[in-house]
């Protein structure tokens, strides 16, 4: 038999990156959180953009810098470091497993394509509640998503047949958006409401509940 494979995003997918990654930040930035939070999503593009070769711990710390700047917040070097050193304190969500272990279940592969590094996602592979069948991260390709590396390399690694591929994904910009381009079927976890265009994905839904049935309803078997 074939082999059917869901390919996701990990942080923010099924790890509650927007949880984490404040209370890291609310950690440095006390009052000025809310500044930092924004800053920050609005310099990373442009940091990864710039190297797209540099480890994303890297790409972690460049852009706290640069927002603290933007919002006159001053950091010492180790805690404009502290995305990374409270990386595996990133909770999951409390949909993601049993999610997974229905997916396994119903004969789907699993694989992250993710834009962290080697070193960052060990741990969070050394809490994750579920064997994954593949990882692909942005030290292996060497670019970020939206950018097509991590969907090529998999392909390659996976020989899996176009139509036996879902990507499943919170992010419109660097996931749906990437999919879409290469003809993949393709579910928006819209776990934040974000009210950008679904109509560019095969389905829309809210959290990973949900997705088992939806991927039935595909009637790949």
């Amino acid at each position: 038999m074939k082999e059917k494979w869901v390919t996701f995003d990990c942080f923010g997918t099924l790890m509650d990156w927007q949880t984490g990654f404040r209370q890291a930040l609310a950690s440095v930035a006390g009052e000025k959180t809310d500044a930092l939070v924004a800053a920050y999503h609005a310099e990373e593009p442009g940091t990864q953009d710039a190297a797209p070769t540099r480890p994303y711990r890297e790409v972690l710390k460049r852009t706290l810098q640069r927002a603290a700047e933007m919002i006159d917040l001053t950091l010492t070097d180790a805690e404009a470091d502290i995305l990374a050193l409270t990386w595996a304190d990133m909770p999951i969500f409390p949909d993601t497993k049993a999610s997974l272990d229905q997916l396994h279940a119903d004969g789907w592969k699993v694989a992250i394509l993710t834009n962290c590094d080697n070193e960052l996602f060990a741990k969070t592979q050394a809490v994750f509640p579920v064997k994954l069948d593949m990882v692909v991260t942005s030290q292996e390709v060497g670019s970020y998503k939206p950018s097509l590396g991590h969907f090529h390399e998999f392909a390659k690694r996976s020989g899996v047949e176009r139509d036996r591929w879902v990507h499943a994904a919170v992010s419109w910009y660097h996931d749906m958006k990437a999919a879409e381009v290469l003809g993949l079927k393709r579910v928006w976890v819209d776990r934040e409401d974000t009210g950008q265009d679904p109509s560019i994905c095969t389905a829309h839904i809210h959290d990973m509940a949900s997705l088992p049935a939806t991927l039935r309803a595909f009637h790949v078997i």
